[in-house]
């Protein structure tokens, strides 16, 4: 059927909020299978009757799993809420006020309390578990409000009355966290954004404990969120540009406006050109709604006047321990900073390969935490592209810079393990992108350099101990390899990437046995 020119938008749809309190959104997870379940039902008021659908076939229901959904389906009836505020049409923005009601005498409803199903460990929220869930969801609503103050909608009282609480609620928070020396945590950029939509005070931008004293308290001079995550430091910049949408008449100061280009620069620089953007340390991959929260937050991007560049040959991050190589068709992502706190993996002098849009060797990314199984999987050595000892997982540790020029750079830990010593020098040369990674032991060791893809992988052995790659994706890899000492190739099925631990790549384990000192060589070639 073909629509009539110019005939007017049907109303948006009006979702059913949901009754119950929400849980923790990481435990909306499959036991068995160890992927995020299917968002159904979202708007609809009542968990998927039978259980939440896993793309595997299973079907869950339990309270965890009840309460995480309950999570993602406020947030999304936020999100639609705001939708209805910012609408044209008189009648959705109508909807969008009784909604605004609805949630604003359920929240009064539920006093001044915390939830009580919150774990000990969590800062607690009262419509959720945790006060950073909270944070995000009071961010939309105060969206919604705005946007229907700014064409005169009348507001009842209750709705103005909601956005104090929590404000208010955001401040407790905010002060609790740094009471407890965690001022720098992640939390406390939402809590600030969501007191900053809510009272457009600008106390919030600017006072003691604000958004300027946050963004020089968690973010590193080279640009970098402190903890070292893709995700994290995404989701950080996003409530930045979030408070700075809630208060555009609060002047920044340079050094604060500076730190926030440069964060922008850093996801700019990792950004392949087909768009991929990879998901170092904890974060997920491949992700759905994380690609919805990519998106909102390059939106926001001109709020700060950023904009894309070229990246350099190489581009160095030394204080959180990245250095980016761009050329010929690739980009190569080595991990040799600090180990990132709770969301750091075990994985110094780890090695990602990217295409233009194709992830040869990824960072694997994380799965929902309440899945702890794999959770443990995805931040372990085994996991990674990097180097291992006997068999063991990496201490939590720090590597460092050893040096670098405009085409090559050379990186090392000394603390991975007791006794072991080890570098990565990364050069670029000739269209090609060649990898000597070097460990030395203080007595004979079983040392394993491990390839890691996300592609199909062919590999043939030579007949001088030398190896050929062949890394299929929408562009295609080429690599040679070879060793300094005998070693024996292990090319065996293993888990790929976190979206989907069932999904089964080729991993190949190069393992020189009772050896000192072993070099592991490659060469790095895009097929034209």
């Amino acid at each position: 059927m073909v629509p009539v020119t110019g005939a007017p938008a049907p109303p948006l749809r009006a979702p059913v909020l949901p009754v119950e309190r929400g849980g923790w959104w990481h435990a909306y997870v499959c036991p068995a299978h160890g992927v995020e379940l299917d968002h159904d039902g979202l708007l609809d008021g009542a968990f998927p009757a039978g259980g939440a659908h896993c793309r595997h076939g299973c079907r869950v229901d339990d309270p965890s799993v009840r309460g995480a959904w309950t999570v993602l389906a406020h947030q999304a009836c936020a999100r639609h809420i705001r939708a209805l505020a910012r609408s044209g049409r008189d009648a959705d923005r109508h909807t969008a006020v009784d909604l605004l009601t609805v949630y604003a005498r359920r929240y009064a409803a539920l006093g001044t309390t915390h939830h009580d199903g919150a774990a000990d460990w969590m800062l607690p929220g009262r419509l959720f578990h945790q006060a950073l869930t909270e944070a995000i969801w009071a961010v939309t609503i105060g969206q919604a409000a705005r946007a229907l103050r700014a064409v005169g909608q009348p507001l009842p009282a209750e709705v103005p009355e909601l956005l104090r609480a929590l404000d208010t609620a955001a401040r407790q928070a905010r002060d609790g966290l740094v009471a407890a020396g965690r001022f720098d945590s992640n939390y406390t950029a939402w809590l600030v954004a969501a007191g900053a939509a809510c009272s457009e005070d600008p106390e919030w931008m600017n006072g003691r404990h604000g958004m300027c004293d946050h963004a020089l308290a968690a973010v590193r001079p080279d640009g970098w969120e402190w903890e070292g995550s893709t995700y994290y430091h995404g989701f950080v910049l996003r409530a930045y540009l979030l408070t700075l949408e809630a208060l555009p008449d609060v002047a920044v100061p340079d050094e604060v406006s500076s730190r926030l280009t440069a964060m922008a620069g850093v996801l700019d620089t990792l950004t392949t050109p087909g768009g991929l953007l990879p998901a170092l340390h904890d974060g997920p991959y491949d992700r759905p709604p994380a690609r919805y929260e990519l998106d909102e937050l390059r939106e926001l991007l001109p709020l700060i006047g950023a904009g894309a560049s070229r990246p350099r040959p190489v581009t160095l991050y030394p204080e959180t321990g990245y250095a980016v190589l761009s050329g010929s068709g690739l980009r190569a992502v080595v991990d040799f900073g600090p180990h990132g706190g709770a969301h750091g993996h075990l994985d110094k002098l780890a090695l990602y390969l990217y295409g233009d849009d194709t992830p040869w060797q990824p960072d694997p990314g994380q799965v929902p935490y309440g899945h702890r199984g794999w959770r443990g999987h995805y931040a372990s050595t085994a996991a990674h592209p990097t180097f291992a000892v006997d068999g063991l997982d990496q201490a939590e540790c720090a590597g460092h810079l050893i040096g670098h020029d405009s085409r090559s750079v050379a990186v090392g830990c000394d603390t991975a393990y007791p006794g072991v010593s080890a570098r990565r020098h990364l050069t670029l040369r000739d269209g090609e992108l060649v990898d000597e990674l070097t460990v030395e032991t203080d007595r004979p060791r079983r040392i394993t350099a491990q390839l890691r893809p996300d592609v199909d992988l062919t590999v043939r052995a030579g007949g001088d101990g030398t190896l050929e790659t062949v890394w299929r994706g929408r562009q295609t890899l080429r690599g040679r390899h070879s060793v300094s000492a005998a070693a024996g190739l292990l090319y065996r099925p293993g888990p790929g990437p976190a979206d989907d631990p069932q999904r089964i790549r080729s991993w190949v384990d190069w393992t020189a046995t009772d050896a000192t000192t072993v070099t592991f060589r490659s060469i790095y070639r895009m097929e034209s």
